[in-house]
């Protein structure tokens, strides 16, 4: 018996979206490789620092050929060391193990490390880079080109949500010896002991890897993995509007992702699974026309993977007396609570004039998702306030008293 577990888009909707957003999806079972769901999964768009993935693949394949071994030494050439953080900063001439530097990758996301093991295992980065298109040919990654090996933004760099999966599966699958450095919450170098970037290995159990990304041409990229029993899923998602907002719907792919497995085995025919993965907090990524939506997009620099979000108070900017009224404007719901304050911060910056007058209020989940919300609006105010987010994609609701 076959499932019909992605439905595909409609065509105008694919079209707008496939110009207009950074965000793409998919989940795939890691033995069978079957696409549980995916959304845009085949579209280009730049991987960011999961670009290392690819890195690393070649790295444990020099491994396991005997061509290196985890106490050889790295030297870290001045084109190395020139790369924008994230970084380890070693000075030129400076060497590090074969072991630290897949860690430095894994875990710090490090830069400088990627490009010297580039340099190490294949004379050059840019050799190295045709190395990885090559790689990612012969493994059936249709859609991906490299031209630098750590991530750093490149037009030319591109890969699609599909590949990213492809490539995650075959990590685990053909280096399953070497899998387990994705896993790692810290790593120690020296006197620094500096975290996975990863926050789903710490908040989500069973989720032992892969890896983040962010540029500000990205957004903010995860390639994950998690157990439950038997079975293992991979979820990819790009293009995130925040850190927690990327971290949130990663974590409801694969609780659905997951849920959708039991019920298969359990005898269940499930004829469209979209509308399971496509639950109530789906709104902050995708509109009711299917167009994805960036609420950070303003976000700034270029350097790989964003600082940690620093918590702030809600929103309650004073710019003018608004007409007071029993409405609210709903412009997110979410799994995470801060991913729901992530999300008022950034809207009560961009729009100041519109909500800056408004007091935010997020309040207690209500069936697994916290709302965000602006509060006091007459109907008239909120249908306004609504309008200017629409005309920006982005999502909104106005909520009757």
């Amino acid at each position: 018996m076959a499932w019909a577990l992605s439905l595909p888009v409609a065509a105008n909707a694919q079209t707008r979206s496939n110009s207009q957003s950074k965000y793409a999806a998919i989940v795939i079972d890691a033995q069978s490789g079957e696409v549980l769901y995916s959304i845009r999964a085949d579209s280009p768009r730049y991987p960011a620092s999961v670009t290392k993935v690819m890195t690393l693949y070649l790295t444990f394949e020099a491994l396991a050929r005997g061509d290196l071994r985890l106490t050889d030494q790295i030297t870290m050439s001045r084109h190395a060391a020139s790369m924008q953080p994230t970084k380890l900063g070693i000075a030129p001439g400076g060497t590090l193990s074969v072991e630290d530097a897949i860690q430095a990758m894994t875990i710090q996301s490090a830069n400088d490390v990627a490009v010297a093991m580039a340099e190490h295992l294949g004379g050059t980065e840019t050799r190295f880079a045709a190395m990885m298109t090559l790689k990612a040919q012969a493994l059936g990654m249709a859609n991906s080109r490299f031209v630098n090996a750590c991530g750093l933004p490149d037009s030319r760099q591109i890969s699609t949500a599909h590949d990213i999966a492809i490539l995650s599966r075959a990590i685990m699958h053909d280096f399953p010896q070497y899998y387990s450095y994705f896993g790692q919450k810290e790593f120690t170098y020296g006197r620094k002991t500096m975290n996975n970037h990863n926050n789903l290995l710490r908040t989500m159990p069973g989720v032992d890897g892969l890896k983040t990304g962010y540029t500000s041409a990205s957004g903010y990229n995860l390639a994950a993995s998690a157990v439950q029993g038997d079975r293992r899923l991979i979820t990819v998602v790009l293009g995130g509007s925040s850190g927690a907002a990327r971290d949130g719907e990663v974590e409801h792919l694969l609780e659905v992702g997951f849920d959708v497995a039991r019920r298969r085995d359990a005898g269940e025919q499930i004829a469209d699974a979209r509308s399971l993965f496509e639950g109530p907090q789906f709104n902050r990524f995708v509109d009711p026309a299917g167009v994805a939506l960036a609420a950070n997009d303003d976000e700034d620099g270029e350097g790989d993977e964003a600082p940690a979000a620093v918590a702030t108070a809600p929103v309650r900017i004073a710019a003018g007396t608004p007409a007071a009224g029993s409405y609210a404007v709903q412009v997110g719901a979410f799994r995470q609570k801060s991913a729901a304050q992530s999300q008022i911060d950034s809207i009560g910056r961009r729009f100041t004039d519109v909500f800056g007058a408004f007091e935010s209020n997020i309040g207690d989940a209500v069936n697994g998702f916290f709302r965000a919300q602006f509060m006091g609006f007459t109907a008239e105010s909120a249908s306004a306030a609504c309008s200017t987010l629409r005309a920006k994609r982005l999502s909104c609701m106005v909520i009757a008293p």
